[in-house]
């Protein structure tokens, strides 16, 4: 679990899903779309977490505030054959945004996935309602390569230095 806290000194923590919390995730998904002025319609994978994410060996998190109360999700899902994924779901509550919260989720996603050896992230913009992720994604290095879609490469992470060992001197 990640801890942390915005500038207005509130504590959030972003943990892996919790089936607890799927309902509220479901509501705060959902009151997310409406503040965009969609309609709130609900993406089926979000109804079954586990089996759209967790039991295909993929991941989902959630960011949970003080109250236990979900204000963030973010997922992904491998594409098969290859060391890349497609980023699914990042959604902060409309009221917590500008927080630092979806950097966080985004952050922890990919230091996940710098830790399992993938090599980039893709990522759906959606469309023009969707104006905000227009502006987030270049901001922390995703890159445009087709009408609508982002990339960006992960690097590698340093291989860990091995322990040193110490034996005793022959006499």
């Amino acid at each position: 679990m990640k801890q942390t806290a915005n500038a207005e000194g509130s504590r959030y923590a972003v943990i892996a899903y919790n089936e607890k919390y799927r309902d509220d995730m479901i509501f705060m998904v959902l009151q997310a779309k409406d503040a965009l002025g969609r309609v709130p319609r609900l993406n089926g994978d979000l109804l079954d977490i586990q089996k759209n994410y967790l039991d295909t060996g993929d991941m989902f998190w959630l960011a949970i505030d003080d109250n236990d109360r979900v204000i963030g999700c973010i997922g992904y899902n491998a594409i098969p054959g290859t060391t890349e994924v497609q980023l699914h779901r990042l959604y902060v509550k409309a009221a917590r945004k500008r927080q630092g919260i979806g950097t966080c989720l985004l952050h922890t996603v990919e230091l996940h996935l710098q830790e399992r050896g993938k090599t980039a992230v893709h990522v759906h913009l959606g469309g023009k309602e969707y104006f905000e992720s227009h502006r987030f994604y270049p901001k922390h290095g995703y890159r445009q390569y087709a009408p609508g879609m982002m990339k960006k490469e992960l690097a590698a992470l340093p291989a860990a230095e091995p322990p040193v060992s110490f034996s005793a001197a022959a006499p």
